[in-house]
């Protein structure tokens, strides 16, 4: 069954209002470019129902050490970096990188704590540029289970321009929930303690709820 998420409520609707202005001021043009105009309406409304489709997506079981991927989309970096926001130690860092076509809800990798949540505003540089995960819009979240901390920031791409995250802090959050939504292109980046075993590859498909990136030591 083909559902719709909530946080595409707005956007259709802007959207099938247009729709019907430009479909009646193309009424006063000539029949061919009547029939252009109206396939066009049409591809412009599927591409904005399908970018805010809904599936019905539950993780295979649950996994107390181990994190599913927060979102569909492509591995574009995997590397050591230091974290300075929140950790203030070195982490291994996944980004994953969400085109328009891919389903854009954003679940919990794992349970746990929300020890910090935080939205920070910013630029709009393309989601896959070094520096989007610290100059662009973005959302920080943090999970604590047990000793383990486990970093999620939601960023905005050059497309992106609204991040929507459910979390508060002091919250428990149940793996495979879903913690938030980001408009259109953006990105994922999920980072991990140094120990932390890595599942994926550089340029490899991940499926959101579905698909296991990391094994966190223990």
């Amino acid at each position: 069954m083909f559902r719709l998420h909530k946080e595409g409520t707005t956007t259709i609707l802007i959207v099938c209002i247009l729709i019907i202005i430009v479909g009646a001021l193309s009424l006063y043009m000539a029949q061919p470019y009547r029939v252009i105009i109206a396939i066009g309406l049409l591809i412009f409304l599927f591409l904005i129902l399908y970018f805010f489709r809904h599936p019905d997506r539950q993780i295979l079981s649950s996994k107390p050490l181990s994190l599913y991927a927060p979102c569909d989309g492509k591995v574009v970096v995997i590397e050591e970096v230091m974290e300075s926001e929140f950790l203030n130690s070195k982490c291994k860092q996944i980004s994953i990188f969400m085109s328009p076509l891919n389903v854009h809800i954003n679940w919990n990798p794992m349970s746990g704590l929300v020890v910090y949540k935080k939205h920070h505003p910013g630029k709009y540089l393309v989601a896959w540029h070094p520096k989007s995960s610290t100059e662009n819009e973005r959302t920080t979240v943090v999970y604590q289970s047990g000793d383990r901390q486990v970093l999620v920031r939601q960023i905005a791409g050059a497309v992106a321009r609204r991040i929507v995250n459910y979390l508060e802090e002091g919250q428990t959050a149940e793996q495979g929930d879903q913690m938030g939504f980001i408009k259109f292109g953006s990105r994922v980046d999920i980072l991990v303690p140094l120990d932390a075993e890595i599942l994926v590859t550089l340029e490899q498909k991940v499926k959101g709820n579905q698909t296991l990136i990391a094994n966190l030591p223990g």
